[in-house]
């Protein structure tokens, strides 16, 4: 095991590690999504009248669905389809009402996910940690602490054409050391399964470049440094490249100095 993840591992669990974790990744309270006047009144007028197709109309238009299906993406994206499909209308249109109305405003008007809140939160904390950010000519021949500057595609697109490296996606940040570049990819990983274990597995294939002047590093949080049998947890402590919290990423660059 990497020294960084048993650093990370300990860190978790000692106390304070969730409240401080904030700092990186904070939890803005959203506001609810607004309804106008007039369509609530053609949502009323639709339940009232028990028509199915309308009331399924109206909720596709909205920016929210009351519940998840499969269909709602299709539906939304060609409405054409509403027509051509009337089992379809009739089962999604009698769910509908088949909740109170009540519940359906309520669901609709729902703010969004946190956890859509916290795509640049790293990146936004990362400046925070006072090393600068420069240009590609600059940072080619910077011998200082620094942040290579531009949006995921941009580090990608210096890493291929510079670093020789093939990437499936963007990376987080490509920081360099004196000689040395390290490419990051942060992760706030929040549950087990599904989307959250894909991140995870990017993160690592990140953490697992490892050439001459090259160090892939993998910067996570959350619930993967708990003690637990899940698939994600077994591959950090049998991981031997560098892995850690962005709690530690401070002390880690100044080690490397």
């Amino acid at each position: 095991m990497n020294i960084w993840i048993d650093k990370s591992i300990k860190l978790a669990n000692s106390v304070g590690y969730l409240d401080s974790l904030f700092n990186v990744y904070p939890v803005e309270v959203q506001p609810l999504r607004e309804i106008s006047n007039e369509i609530l009144e053609a949502i009323f007028l639709a339940y009232r009248s028990k028509d199915q197709k309308r009331i399924l109309e109206i909720f596709l238009s909205l920016p929210r669905f009351p519940f998840d299906d499969p269909y709602i993406a299709t539906l939304r994206h060609h409405r054409f389809l509403l027509e051509k499909n009337p089992q379809t209308v009739n089962r999604l249109g009698s769910r509908l009402l088949s909740m109170p109305l009540d519940n359906l405003i309520k669901l609709a008007t729902q703010p969004k996910s946190p956890s859509r809140q916290i795509g640049n939160s790293f990146k936004k904390w990362l400046r925070n940690l006072g090393y600068p950010f420069i240009e590609e000519n600059e940072f080619l021949s910077s011998r200082r602490i620094a942040f290579l500057k531009g949006s995921d595609k941009e580090l990608k697109t210096f890493a291929e054409n510079q670093l020789g490296l093939s990437l499936a996606k963007g990376i987080d940040f490509i920081l360099k050391i004196g000689e040395k570049l390290y490419m990051g990819e942060a992760k706030f990983i929040s549950d087990y399964g599904g989307s959250q274990t894909n991140q995870f597995n990017y993160a690592m294939e990140i953490a697992s470049i490892n050439k001459a002047n090259v160090q892939g590093v993998a910067v996570l949080d959350g619930i993967i440094w708990f003690e637990s049998q899940n698939y994600m947890h077994r591959t950090l402590r049998n991981f031997q490249g560098i892995a850690l919290s962005s709690l530690l990423l401070r002390e880690f660059i100044e080690q490397h100095k």
